[in-house]
């Protein structure tokens, strides 16, 4: 999907189109002063003047995603928004509404289901489709299905999205970035040295900053190059496994099947706080936080029919350092209560002397919930003795 957060929160405010606009950080007063319409009046009515620029924005959250009006100006995602503020000033600041974002995710995956059954997702904005037995779907080398995809998102949502076109998952990928936004890319197993060599090697999707910074320092900086190296001497110099594939994708190499069920392993929460909190001084914030952040790791196990025996916690330190600890309980649960109770225990296992940046709540060791693994309880011994200390415990720290 083209600059998805973005876009979403474009049909929600169509005064802002062709503006540059962030989207990223916590919800703001701000935020919350602009959605007071008047009476009759809506979203779309609040003068533009009326929006939080990056300009002002203090904290240390970080970009979700920028409109293509704002990349101009060298912002983009992933980027802290104090440096992005340096770089567009003027540009319109947005928080992420991750409710509106689940649910124009699942609209464009249904369409597309309904299309070419054959999907497989890879998080709430981009999907592999297999497109070999679709009716139609070799047709202008895929082109044909890819319109019809497209035009069939635009109508059911409002949004555009970008394909890539390509004999494996490997070439899709990095064809998808090519005619960004609302384009479409036809890449053929014969264009590999045309099309792909001249490419960085970061374009390659699991290349990333750290292997990218090494292969530069051995003369290495397009795909070209990479396949230029014999295989050998990449599996000497980046380990059996990582050289071996590197080899293999220099060369447009890639068997992965499109893989349509997927189990979850886990599913979490986590927030970073735009000041670092004290699990003293800021006990009730955190405890609140905590607590919310349960309720929505909950809300999504029940959504996707879910439950879950592992429970943990994740925290950053002002010094960056990271802490994380689980337990398991004796029965599969999807209940919020449940998890702040364990999620609590696991929180007196951890020091709470120093500052913290990050909160995050994770559940584990998922099953569909109504199966017979979801009823079966764990044997006993202390971990299975959590959900009954859980409930004599005080909540947590906060």
């Amino acid at each position: 999907m083209d600059a998805f957060y973005g876009s979403v929160e474009l049909l929600r405010y169509p005064q802002l189109k062709g503006l540059p606009v962030v989207i990223g950080g916590g919800r703001r007063s701000v935020d919350e002063a602009i959605r007071h319409v008047p009476e009759g009046g809506t979203l779309a009515d609040i003068p533009v003047e009326a929006f939080a620029r990056l300009k002002d924005y203090v904290g240390r959250g970080v970009i979700t995603t920028a409109t293509y009006p704002a990349r101009q100006f060298g912002v983009g995602s992933a980027m802290g928004l104090m440096k992005a503020a340096k770089l567009c000033p003027q540009a319109i600041i947005l928080p992420v509404d991750f409710d509106e974002i689940r649910r124009y995710s699942r609209t464009f995956k249904q369409v597309i289901m309904e299309i070419a059954p054959l999907m497989e997702d890879r998080g709430v904005d981009e999907v592999y489709i297999d497109f070999t037995d679709v009716p139609g779907g070799q047709r202008d080398g895929g082109r044909a299905l890819a319109r019809l995809i497209q035009k069939a998102i635009f109508d059911a949502t409002g949004l555009t999205c970008s394909i890539g076109v390509a004999p494996n998952k490997l070439i899709a990928k990095m064809a998808s970035e090519f005619n960004k936004p609302n384009g479409i890319s036809v890449v053929y197993e014969a264009d590999l040295q045309t099309r792909i060599w001249p490419l960085p090697c970061r374009k390659v999707n699991g290349i990333g900053p750290k292997a990218d910074e090494k292969l530069k320092r051995f003369g290495i900086e397009t795909v070209g190059e990479l396949a230029a190296r014999e295989r050998d001497w990449l599996i000497q110099n980046f380990g059996k496994s990582t050289g071996a594939w590197m080899h293999e994708v220099a060369w447009g190499r890639d068997n992965r099947p499109v893989v349509t069920e997927s189990e979850p392993v886990s599913m979490s929460r986590e927030t970073t706080f735009d000041r670092d909190l004290h699990a003293v001084r800021d006990r009730a914030e955190l405890g609140a936080i905590f607590t919310h952040l349960c309720e929505k790791v909950a809300e999504d196990l029940q959504r996707k029919g879910y439950v879950g025996k592992t429970i943990g916690i994740k925290l950053r330190y002002d010094d960056f350092k990271i802490a994380t600890r689980d337990q398991t309980i004796e029965r599969h649960t999807a209940d919020g209560k449940t998890i702040r109770q364990i999620g609590g225990l696991c929180l007196k296992r951890v020091p709470l002397e120093r500052p913290l940046r990050l909160l995050g709540v994770r559940v584990g060791a998922l099953a569909k919930a109504g199966s017979p693994e979801a009823m079966a309880p764990v044997a006993g011994g202390p971990a299975s003795r959590a959900s009954a200390e859980a409930a004599s415990a005080t909540a947590s720290l906060f």
